[in-house]
């Protein structure tokens, strides 16, 4: 090698490489796949190719390079539990490509993978080797590849047969497969061997140790598997898919045996490297290079759109921040760091992937957020676990039962792998079984169940790929009627013929003027009208189950329809207008909240109905009065300009340079619709808007709240919507006032007084409930027990009340002396329960809120407090004499001194 290339220069070479050899630089898609509800993360290269291969989508391009932004931390493949203690095991990694789609094959392919890593990268070839599939299962082996590679110069006894588990790829029990053949790098044989170790031999580039390294895995897809274990079929047109790990090529190519030990890493591992105040070594650094792999995960999965909650992508995201913040407290990083590291990867990686800086604030905000909010449960959740491994090692347990690791992960934040890893460090395990049966009680939480998208029938890949893409006329003009063609009629689930009188069927037309529901904006209804007349369906719903096919929901009220009718279709036009004000309005609340909060709100959801509209997005804190006032200021005032709405067809990469915003979740084509409302606000956008920003009308916020961790939720109405809102409100605030006797005006005023007597009430009803049970306090002393020397006493008060309770307790203590006395009743249906312990039993072991704590649990509740005084409740009244029962049994039990 003439010069040592970064992994930013291997990245630029490598897709200049194929970009010169007629292949389309294509960007990296989101780390969160789109349409594809199978995958938790996008985890390989070809997945956003994935409908390309199988002839779902059609391309301007048969050849494709990317670097494509990979994560492997849950569902299949998560390699979390390793990473820190492996030289290669990552969260997050880039994984270099070239496709063919039905265009070259394995000649080409082997061709340009041998040219790049001798000649480009310029790696030895006497440290290759490459292997073929050897033929299994009763495929046989890839004679053709192995015949390739010796053309190529490759040497035949450095090309090796492998079998099925290594050496074939397929996307599933169906569907395309393919032999694969990889280029493997001998790092050398001073590298330690588990079969050496073993007493066995070295296995070679089958070996499981690292003296060889897989750094290229070429994927001839030539097969198809209609049905599980039916016989192979050849595909009309084979393609070929590469992948590349850029921090294995990186590691190589720099002459690294770790990938930490690359530039990849080592620019973050010096950043932490600083907070910590130590020098990164790496026999002692797996919490650093934690933290640096973690760091790396969460600015790109934040960036894609992803933020930590409890449950799907978001609790993956969650437990990889708290484990690098865990191993940052065992680094001595007391005080909040992590928005730093991740920091650092925004400053190292921003020029290759731009949505890291554009994104920055939000990513920083994120990262402290989560960071402030898993260190107030932190020393907690910590001081937990020490109790539970001191009561372990008197009782001689070895492992903590499920329920307790389940309370850590609900009550204190802790993932159970983190519970897991503190418990093994102590030499205890934890009860998985047992944590999974609890989180299934509780609604399977951080387990993945799907990406949430649809998932779409093939019925409808079948009628896109026979049909083509429905036109939608509704951009013209007003866009609301237009005359197309019946394509197919679908009932159940499956084609007909024709639909008649009272049938409820779905009709595919090849030019319509309904929208299909998608990017948040609800599907159009309406009528469609055949046969002069004659036949009429009312359009319940118009949907766009897959990408360029429009679907109308419809009954058919009168007449039939037949494949092949023209028809008139008509949407309903008011619906329609109020749907448009809609949409342009969340465009311009958008860019309000943007101006108002900060640039770091990102669009994080939404619903455009004809009735009002809903918009998510990133914040970490309730929106005060004077904002709301502020958004609404700013989207009114662009309203009553009245500007003329502008609507541009563009290249997608142009949209983005222009400053168009793009709206997560969303998938864009080549060729995109650039929007712009009104000045302020341009982004992308496939839906229907005003002709005039003034046509949006009134602007009104109905509600602003929290929907997650750092998301915010506001609804809204526009025109008619809105002046209907205020009248409601006006009207309901007119009774409230002839309810009081007092004007609209002086309604407050009215209320505050009101209240202030009803305070005063309250506190006399209050006083006089109190001097009431104190004055029967002395017969409920002749009620208690003595109990170790003490007075116990356990009484019932229906209705509950909690001040009443305190007001008794402290008049009992007063009288009892020495002793611990709990009061408990229903009101409502809910248990309140309070323990009061007098000062020199507390001194002798009496614990009150450990006492309570107890009893809680017997109806169905929870509480705890101070030594002296405690408070608590529950769901299940029926149980208060069984928490009676406990507490007398937990007294009885206590050891005092």
């Amino acid at each position: 090698m003439s010069s040592v290339l970064s992994a930013s220069q291997i990245r630029e070479a490598f897709l200049k490489f194929f970009e010169e050899r007629g292949h389309r630089r294509v960007a990296s898609s989101s780390l969160v796949p789109q349409n594809d509800p199978t995958l938790l993360f996008t985890n390989a290269g070809m997945v956003q190719f994935k409908d390309v291969f199988t002839g779902r989508e059609k391309r301007d391009y048969a050849r494709a390079t990317t670097s494509q932004k990979c994560v492997r931390a849950g569902g299949k493949h998560n390699d979390l539990d390793n990473v820190g203690y492996t030289a290669r095991h990552h969260t997050f990694f880039e994984m270099l490509g070239n496709f063919s789609f039905g265009d070259y094959f394995k000649a080409e392919a082997i061709a340009y993978g041998w040219e790049f890593v001798t000649k480009t990268l310029g790696l030895p070839k006497d440290r290759l080797a490459v292997t073929v599939f050897n033929g299994e299962r009763g495929i046989p082996w890839d004679e053709e590849a192995f015949e390739l590679w010796a053309k190529q110069g490759v040497s035949r006894d450095r090309i090796l047969k492998l079998g099925y588990k290594d050496n074939f790829w397929a996307m599933g029990d169906t569907g395309p497969c393919g032999p694969c053949s990889e280029i493997h790098f001998h790092q050398g044989n001073d590298i330690p061997c588990v079969e050496e170790a073993a007493g066995r031999p070295c296995q070679g580039v089958a070996c499981d140790c690292d003296r060889w390294l897989e750094i290229w895995n070429l994927v001839f897809m030539q097969f198809e598997r209609k049905e599980k274990d039916a016989p192979l079929i050849p595909l009309p047109k084979p393609s070929i898919d590469t992948g590349a790990g850029l921090e294995r090529i990186a590691a190589v190519v720099q002459g690294k045996r770790s990938n930490y030990d690359t530039d990849v890493f080592q620019g973050i591992l010096s950043t932490v490297s600083q907070l910590i105040g130590k020098p990164y070594t790496q026999e002692g650094g797996a919490s650093m290079r934690v933290v640096a792999d973690h760091s790396r995960a969460t600015a790109f999965l934040v960036a894609d759109g992803v933020q930590p909650s409890n449950e799907g992508r978001g609790y993956v995201l969650r437990r990889i921040m708290r484990r690098a913040i865990r191993h940052g407290s065992l680094l001595g990083l007391d005080e909040v760091f992590f928005f730093k590291v991740v920091d650092r990867v925004i400053e190292l990686m921003g020029d290759a992937y731009p949505e890291l800086r554009e994104n920055r604030t939000f990513l920083l905000e994120v990262s402290r957020h989560e960071e402030e909010s898993f260190r107030r449960t932190l020393s907690r959740g910590m001081k937990l676990i020490d109790e539970e491994v001191s009561r372990m090692k008197k009782s001689g347990e070895k492992v903590l039962e499920g329920k307790k690791v389940f309370d850590l992960h609900s009550t204190y934040g802790f993932p159970w792998d983190l519970t897991q890893i503190i418990l093994r460090e102590r030499g205890y395990e934890a009860d998985l079984e047992g944590f999974e049966k609890e989180m299934e009680e509780e609604a399977k939480r951080g387990k993945f169940a799907g990406s949430g998208d649809k998932a779409v029938g093939a019925i409808y890949q079948q009628l896109l790929e026979r049909l083509g893409p429905s036109e939608f006329l509704g951009y013209e003009g007003v866009g609301h009627e237009g005359e197309g063609s019946v394509r197919a009629i679908l009932k159940g689930g499956a084609e007909v013929t024709h639909a008649s009188e009272g049938d409820e069927v779905e009709l595919v037309l090849d030019r319509t003027p309904f929208y299909g529901e998608s990017g948040g904006q609800m599907g159009d209804t309406g009528r469609i009208v055949g046969h002069g007349g004659k036949a009429v369906a009312q359009v319940k719903d118009a949907q766009r189950p897959v990408s360029g096919l429009i679907v109308h929901e419809v009954k058919v009220t009168q007449g039939t329809f037949k494949v092949g009718d023209m028809v008139q279709a008509g949407v309903d036009g008011d619906r329609r207008s109020s749907i448009r004000a809609n949409h342009s309005a969340t465009h311009l609340l958008h860019k309000a909240l943007k101006m108002v909060l900060g640039e770091h709100v990102k669009q994080a959801g939404s619903v455009v109905a004809p009735d009002y509209l809903r918009f998510d997005f990133s914040h970490f804190a309730p929106m005060t009065h004077e904002q709301l006032e502020q958004v609404e200021d700013l989207v009114n005032g662009w309203v009553r300009e009245n500007t003329e709405a502008q609507t541009r067809i563009m290249n997608l990469e142009e949209a983005k340079k222009s400053g168009a915003v793009a709206m997560f979740g969303e998938k864009y084509g080549e060729t995109v619709r650039v929007v712009t409302v009104h000045p302020q606000s341009t982004e992308l956008c496939g839906g229907t808007h005003v002709r005039r920003s003034g046509d949006i009308g009134l602007f009104k916020v109905l509600s602003e709240s929290g929907v997650a961790s750092g998301v915010r939720r506001v609804t809204a109405v526009t025109g008619l919507g809105a002046l209907q809102y205020v009248r409601e409100t006006e009207r309901e605030l007119k009774k409230a006032a002839e309810l009081l006797k007092t004007s609209p005006k002086d309604l407050v005023k009215r209320v505050e007084s009101t209240q202030k007597r009803m305070k005063e009430l309250e506190k006399k009803i209050e006083e006089v409930a109190v001097k009431a049970q104190a004055g029967s306090s002395k017969d409920l002393l002749d009620q208690a027990r003595d109990i170790n020397g003490m007075k116990v006493l356990a009484t019932r008060m229906d209705p509950a009340d909690p001040n009443v309770f305190r007001g008794l307790a402290d008049q009992l203590r007063d009288r009892i002396k020495s002793g611990v006395i709990v009061i408990g009743g229903e009101k409502d249906g809910k248990v309140v329960l309070l323990v009061a312990a007098t000062k020199d039993v507390v001194a002798r072991g009496i614990h009150a809120g450990n006492l309570l704590k107890e009893m809680a649990k017997e109806v169905n509740g929870r509480g705890g407090g101070k030594p002296d005084l405690a408070q608590g409740g529950g769901e299940d009244p029926s149980r208060i004499p069984a928490a009676f029962d406990k507490f007398y049994e937990l007294v009885k039990g206590t050891s005092l001194s």
